[in-house]
């Protein structure tokens, strides 16, 4: 994307300050990140910590800059409001990081498997999808794909993340890293229980501990389970037709189903903004980094909607026509009433692999949300 810019809208600022981009994999990033800001070598711009702490951590130590400071207005007034609140919920109010893209998430179905089954409505409640997932079950179709091979477990742990938001409230995880909460409390552990009951009745499949993220996502793809947690950013392969199998139009959303009783409710959307970007505070104060930063802002999201279908943080101009699922997901992000987070979002680094490396053992029934919810908070600081 970036690339783009520099050849067309940003030239004259690529000009001036010539585009150069290092590669950096995704699972050592978090430990190069800390050894440059040691150093006080970090790049001008750089993919933020996969933990949202260690950017905190960074922010704090005055190394990267907040878009939302006096002076910076160029940048955060171009920036779609749904994806600023998202930011702002992760980084104490502060708009640290440039949101390249915007994914809401939620339940996808395969709405012709879930039609012959005799399921004729989307669920909107977690009894109803419940009852859906045993109807599934009962035919011999897969209820739900989701990966919970260690590193990807994130996709069952996102089912404990939300059930949580839907049963004690859009403040659940806040409130367990100010130390209000714990994980090991009662109403906690019972949120990890449910998921790990859908594990115990096979929901999940025979074996997710040992399905990775691209295994998960074809196995929806190719008509063999019901429904799929996942975020918009999958959008992209469910327009693909090489690798969907089932049909672009036969698939549907539904918000995370509300729970009786439960404080939360379903315009409470899970919302990240993905791979975002940070900038070096120190290297800001070039006229010519600003003015690079200030046309990412103005021309990022209209390149990226336009070319590559990706919805992202940065407002995109109307005009552009899209894909029936991504114009889907445009209109349930404006549905969106707050932002909540995924599970592991407000976590140190050692609890987000903790949970993430055990989310599949929860999501085939071999641990209980007990002894799930210890090994995770055993891992945070409070």
């Amino acid at each position: 994307m970036l690339t783009d810019l520099s050849k067309n809208q940003c030239s004259a600022e690529n000009k001036a300050l010539p585009l150069k981009i290092n590669k950096q994999a995704q699972g050592t990033l978090d430990q190069q990140l800390q050894l440059l800001a040691g150093q006080n070598a970090l790049p001008t711009a750089f993919v933020s910590a996969n933990s949202p702490d260690l950017t905190q951590k960074l922010f704090t130590s005055g190394k990267v800059v907040d878009f939302g400071a006096s002076g910076n207005s160029a940048v955060s007034d171009n920036l779609v409001p749904t994806a600023q609140d998202a930011v702002k919920a992760l980084y104490d109010d502060k708009t640290i990081v440039l949101p390249t893209e915007l994914n809401i998430e939620g339940i996808w179905y395969n709405k012709k498997l879930l039609s012959d089954n005799g399921i004729s409505e989307a669920p909107t409640t977690w009894d109803d999808l419940t009852a859906d997932m045993a109807t599934l079950k009962a035919a011999g179709v897969q209820p739900v794909s989701d990966a919970g091979k260690a590193g990807d477990g994130w996709g069952i742990t996102r089912w404990v993340g939300a059930y949580l938001y839907r049963t004690l409230g859009p403040d659940a995880l806040a409130d367990v890293q100010s130390g209000k909460a714990k994980l090991t409390d009662p109403k906690y552990v019972a949120a990890a229980d449910e998921i790990a009951a859908l594990g115990k009745k096979g929901y999940f499949g025979s074996s997710p501990n040992s399905v990775d993220y691209a295994t998960a996502l074809n196995t929806f793809l190719s008509g063999k389970a019901g429904f799929y947690y996942m975020g918009s950013w999958a959008v992209s392969a469910f327009n693909d037709p090489k690798q969907n199998k089932i049909g672009a139009d036969n698939i549907g959303f539904v918000p995370f189903p509300t729970v009786d009783g439960g404080k939360g409710s379903a315009d409470q959307t899970p919302t990240n903004v993905g791979t975002d970007i940070a900038v070096s505070a120190s290297q800001y104060k070039n006229a010519k980094v600003k003015a690079w930063v200030d046309c990412i802002g103005k021309n990022y999201g209209t390149v990226a909607l336009k070319n590559y279908g990706q919805i992202t943080g940065i407002k995109a101009d109307s005009s552009v026509k899209v894909p029936a699922l991504t114009k889907l997901t445009q209109d349930q992000i404006d549905k969106t009433t707050s932002s909540v987070q995924w599970f592991e979002a407000l976590f140190p680094a050692a609890a987000t692999t903790a949970s993430q490396n055990n989310g599949g053992l929860l999501g085939a029934g071999q641990v209980t949300g007990s002894q799930f919810m210890q090994t995770v908070s055993s891992s945070l600081s409070n």
